[in-house]
């Protein structure tokens, strides 16, 4: 132990007199920055396995490093993304919330990347303003994005619409650009940000059929009544049997809840179009893959949820969430696999 912390010691004193010379011909590393959002820790098997396995990110913890005490400064999507941004606390960058305009004088890190000769580029989920600062190309999403055949805005300002799933297609165009900067001299910062696994969750098609079929162990706090909790917890909308919506989480089609009028409570107020606005994105072709699966879960509601208690109903929507979530994260997984 003894020599282990003597070596560390004389490397730690002689890494600051390398030379000029030695400085001026290290090569720049090649940055890639990956981002999923709302992805529990609790969904990544390198932190635990119970819910799902994914080999891709846990690679990444086994020959890299592994956060186990960290926080975060803002868990609001746009502050957070903000914070990482410019490395600045919310009140000091001024992106309070989602609604609250960036300070665009606020200097980003890819700026800096730009500034020291670095090629920069960002592909997916920005969430705030549509032309990213110091990003030479980018594909960004509008806001929160679609998941099915999702419309991207690109460095000319057009926003053009492309076919097939967000996660595969933000990771397509990465790919596409890793391929042609590879063979460059110029060293390159990439920023890869997924859409998935934020609500409402529409996985790909196979992973929908794939994860609907599955159980999940439910957590401790799973029937949790806050009672011991401060009034942020109380009137916070966490509870899944009154919060979380029939068309827009569980995928009800509005039809099926039409027929059972007065038979479904608790009543869950939706978003407009909840249903129809992400569903209607898809073609022929790809809502037939997805019907099969969504009358499966549409028959068993009408069937069975008004002879449901409310425990049942709770253990059911639990099931429902977690099938759509943690089929959303295996696609990104697999393409941080592919990536």
């Amino acid at each position: 132990m003894k020599k282990l912390i003597l070596t560390a010691a004389v490397l730690l004193f002689l890494l600051p007199f390398k030379t000029n010379a030695q400085k001026s011909n290290a090569k720049k590393p090649n940055i890639i920055f990956i981002m999923s959002d709302d992805h529990a820790y609790q969904a990544i098997s390198a932190y635990d396995d119970k819910l799902l396995q994914t080999p891709n990110i846990d690679r990444l913890a086994k020959e890299g490093m592994l956060f186990t005490n960290a926080s975060v400064t803002n868990s609001i999507c746009a502050p957070s993304r903000a914070t990482i941004l410019t490395g600045k606390h919310t009140h000091i960058n001024g992106k309070v919330d989602n609604y609250f305009p960036f300070d665009t004088t606020q200097v980003t890190f890819p700026q800096i990347f730009k500034k020291y000769g670095y090629k920069t580029a960002m592909f997916g989920k920005l969430h705030f303003g549509n032309n990213p600062k110091g990003v030479d190309e980018f594909m960004i999403l509008p806001g929160q994005g679609h998941y099915i055949n999702p419309d991207f805005i690109f460095t000319n300002g057009d926003t053009i619409t492309k076919q097939g799933y967000v996660t595969d297609i933000i990771t397509d165009v990465s790919l596409d650009w890793l391929k042609e900067e590879a063979s460059n001299d110029e060293p390159f910062m990439m920023m890869y940000l997924h859409k998935a696994p934020h609500r409402p969750w529409w996985p790909r098609p196979d992973k929908f059929k794939e994860f609907t079929k599955k159980t999940f162990p439910e957590p401790e706090t799973l029937f949790d009544d806050y009672s011991n909790r401060g009034s942020a917890a109380k009137t916070a909308e966490m509870n899944l049997l009154t919060h979380m919506m029939y068309s827009h989480d569980s995928k009800i089609r509005p039809e099926t809840l039409a027929k059972m009028e007065g038979k479904v409570l608790p009543v869950v107020e939706e978003f407009p179009n909840s249903f129809y606005g992400p569903y209607n994105r898809a073609t022929v072709e790809q809502k037939a893959l997805y019907d099969p699966v969504l009358d499966s879960i549409n028959d068993f509601f009408y069937n069975n949820w008004p002879k449901m208690n409310d425990t049942e109903k709770m253990k059911w929507k639990y099931q429902r969430y977690m099938q759509d979530y943690l089929g959303s994260i295996s696609s990104v997984d697999d393409n941080v696999g592919r990536l």
